[in-house]
């Protein structure tokens, strides 16, 4: 059976958000053309590392190209986005495995959203030869403008950043009920309570 593709080149909105409060939250990639919404589901690492890799990718062709090349070395403010993911988020699928390129021909970012399968995960010195990887049901493929990808990591950052609070002993996060801090010997750390 062939894969279902959800192709954006290029998107009118890539972005990335969460759904739920601080500690429960459901991070969200969501691409848009028209009518058109694709959201898949993934991990909050998953989002932070996708925007690190975007940043480095185009930081990277920024200094090989010695700065000659369209690709801006920070967002543009026309492009920022800050809007709620669309409504009503229909999860396509969760994200497993992802791939970044660079198109030189169109210079278009390219990301590679597959799904997360049992079959997929691999044991640790596997030979290669012995892998056998399943076609995926369906791939999100975003193709976008290095504008509109600075715009996405900067955005995917600060949704990460609107966790939680870090402990100021451990850096773990910091439940409203506090939490079991490894530095605290046992005592239960809580949220700073605001003043009445």
């Amino acid at each position: 059976m062939a894969s279902v593709i959800h192709s954006f080149d290029p998107p009118e909105r890539f972005v990335a958000g969460t759904v739920g409060p601080p500690g429960q939250r459901t991070f969200f990639l969501q691409a848009r053309t028209g009518a058109r919404v694709t959201s898949v589901a993934l991990e909050k690492q998953q989002v932070a590392v996708l925007a690190e890799r975007i940043d480095e990718l185009l930081d990277e062709l920024l200094r090989v190209t010695e700065g000659e090349s369209t690709i801006p070395a920070m967002p543009p403010v026309s492009l920022e986005d800050n809007g709620p993911l669309e409504q009503p988020i229909v999860e396509e699928f969760r994200a497993g495995t992802m791939t970044l390129s660079w198109d030189a021909a169109d210079e278009r970012v390219v990301v590679e959203v597959f799904p997360f399968t049992e079959e997929a995960v691999v044991e640790p010195g596997t030979p290669e030869e012995e892998i056998d990887e399943p076609e995926p049901e369906e791939i999100l493929v975003v193709r976008m403008p290095a504008g509109l990808a600075r715009a996405f990591s900067k955005r995917a950052q600060a949704v990460v950043g609107a966790g939680r609070e870090p402990c100021p002993f451990c850096g773990g996060p910091l439940d409203p009920a506090g939490h079991l801090c490894p530095r605290a010997n046992g005592f239960r750390r809580t949220a700073a309570q605001p003043e009445a």
